[in-house]
């Protein structure tokens, strides 16, 4: 076997959501042949990749299929998650923004943002969330770290500040200074406070900063869209009426021409309730399958359903997300950010081919 006849196999692997072989994406690395073995990387663009088997098989098929008997095909499957933007002025060192929105409040918005963030990091990614809720923090409780005051060093003259870690994630939000008090600003304070958790936070280098958005359309949501360049935006709703007409107007904030910021999807939190002790059994409470025909009819995305449990509420209250224990959530929301993530990549592979394109002459 040759190096170059390895390559060839693999050149016939495709990846099933970017739509081209492996080898043209540059997804092959540190190809090894010796001693009866095939040795080889696989680059995936997340580590969160649902897809992360089915593309492991169909590299050993491909090249033992080349290869015939007495020898070992070996892939190892790493990640180098894609960025959204190269060289951008704010956040660098983070490669996407995923804003978590809603239109609505009391969808659980913040339940969603939280185990979205630590789902994404127990697959292998660097992760940070921001509570861009000024009004209503909700992450210094839902982390137990309510008691936290982030540290704050000069650099260059200014003013920075080191995010709270938890749980192998790093956080920040304005609970973290306030405490117990309210928070009584006009806009646009709360605008500048966002401003400043935004670019005179130490986030470092990060795989993705997942924003956790306030309820409405207003000036926070304005802000970060006009101050951050986003990945994307994951919308979260319930399956009843009133939450979907909310919705509508949150994905159509995002689609507007002078924001066009891509919308990853939907998901659809508190989709039915389920007994923890019966998973089987399931009651539509709030309706049925809002969330997915909502998805249909915009043409985006649906990214899964999440259920209403008791133990969500129970983990949101004692700072410790529903994630970090086994059951039916956890595999819930273990299956959205893989949905995210490879969503994510999808739009990124998307953007970069557009760039490509405007930037090739037209003769």
């Amino acid at each position: 076997m040759t190096k170059e006849e390895v390559i060839k196999a693999l050149s016939t692997v495709q990846d099933p959501d970017l739509n081209q072989d492996l080898v043209t994406l540059n997804m092959i690395k540190d190809l090894e042949i010796s001693d009866g073995q095939i040795r080889f990387q696989v680059v995936l663009t997340t580590p969160a990749c649902p897809l992360k088997e089915k593309i492991k098989n169909d590299c050993i098929e491909a090249v033992s299929a080349v290869a015939g008997e007495g020898w070992e095909v070996v892939p190892e499957m790493t990640s180098n998650v894609t960025a959204a933007f190269d060289n951008t002025p704010v956040l660098q060192g983070v490669k996407n923004v995923i804003a978590v929105a809603s239109g609505k409040g009391g969808v659980g918005k913040s339940t969603v943002s939280a185990n979205l963030a630590l789902a994404l990091a127990r697959n292998g990614a660097k992760v940070g969330l921001l509570d861009a809720d000024i009004y209503g923090p909700s992450v210094p409780t839902m982390f137990n770290c309510e008691r936290e005051m982030p540290e704050v060093h000069k650099q260059n003259g200014k003013d920075i500040i080191t995010p709270i870690e938890q749980y192998g994630i790093k956080l920040m939000s304005i609970g973290f200074l306030t405490g117990d008090n309210a928070v009584i600003w006009r806009g646009p304070m709360a605008t500048s406070a966002l401003k400043q958790f935004i670019g005179d936070t130490e986030w470092g280098e990060l795989d993705y900063l997942v924003v956790d958005l306030p309820p409405g359309t207003g000036d926070i949501h304005l802000g970060l869209v006009q101050n951050v360049p986003l990945s994307g935006a994951v919308i979260v709703t319930t399956p009843q009426k009133v939450a979907l007409a909310d919705v509508k107007k949150g994905i159509n904030m995002f689609l507007q021409p002078q924001i066009n910021v891509p919308v990853l999807g939907i998901v659809e939190n508190m989709a039915y309730f389920t007994p923890e002790e019966l998973p089987e059994n399931k009651y539509f409470i709030f309706g049925k399958d809002g969330g997915k025909e909502m998805a249909e009819k915009y043409g985006v995305p649906f990214l899964g359903e999440i259920p209403i449990v008791q133990s969500i509420r129970e983990s949101g209250d004692s700072g410790y997300p529903a994630i970090m224990k086994e059951g039916v959530t956890a595999e819930a929301f273990g299956k959205l950010a893989e949905e995210v993530a490879r969503q994510t990549a999808i739009s990124n592979a998307k953007r970069s081919e557009a760039k490509q394109q405007s930037a090739t002459p037209n003769f």
